[in-house]
């Protein structure tokens, strides 16, 4: 469900300016001496902020084609005194016009609509129309961690990832039940966690290893 902008977000995030992109997005080459990783749908900046407050030797880019969320998640990148976050208002169905061959390190999409109904499944950032996207900005040995409530979608990517040739590790149906030390919570992750509902996560990449 999309959100209702609310008024003035645009003059707002105009105060963000030195990290925070409208509009017109120049190709996005990546640093030789910095990871970057991206969020596919940053939301409000939970997890973002956290994930690049904890590593600061990488660069991050959050991508939401929300501007009111974006607004959110800049307060909270202001607040951190963060230097190596980026956001980005964009719609991710155009990802690859922004990113520079294997520009990418890691790709993180968490709990992105599962769009349930089957006339929907294109719509899915785990299809197989999104991952061929990926695969070309992904630098060798690139990964994709994904988490999601759905166990549905999981299952499906699962399968997904199987058609365009990727392995998988680390998959889980529990997240919670062996909770990994480094794992950065999201804002739904926690919601759902409180309710008892269980957190679906893998890790995937292109070729062998």
């Amino acid at each position: 469900m999309r959100l209702r902008k609310k008024p003035h977000t645009d003059e707002k995030l105009q105060n963000f300016a030195d990290f925070v992109t409208v509009g017109d997005v120049q190709p996005i080459i990546k640093d030789s001496t910095r990871e970057l990783h991206v969020e596919l749908g940053t939301g409000k900046g939970d997890f973002i902020t956290q994930i690049a407050e904890l590593n600061p030797q990488i660069n991050f880019i959050g991508l939401e084609v929300e501007p009111t969320c974006v607004l959110a998640a800049a307060r909270k990148i202001r607040e951190k005194n963060l230097s190596n976050v980026r956001l980005i208002v964009f719609d991710i169905n155009n990802i690859t016009e922004i990113f520079s061959a294997h520009a990418i390190d890691r790709l993180y999409i968490n709990f992105c609509d599962p769009w349930p109904k089957k006339r929907h499944a294109k719509r899915r950032l785990t299809h197989v129309r999104f991952l061929e996207m990926y695969r070309p900005i992904l630098a060798d040995g690139g990964e994709i961690f994904f988490k999601t409530d759905n166990r549905g979608l999981f299952d499906f990517s699962l399968e997904q990832f199987a058609a365009v040739g990727m392995t998988v590790r680390d998959v889980t149906n529990d997240l919670h039940a062996s909770e990994p030390s480094d794992n950065v919570r999201t804002e739904y992750e926690n919601k759902f966690s409180a309710a008892g509902v269980p957190i679906n996560f893998c890790v995937a990449r292109f070729g062998n290893g």
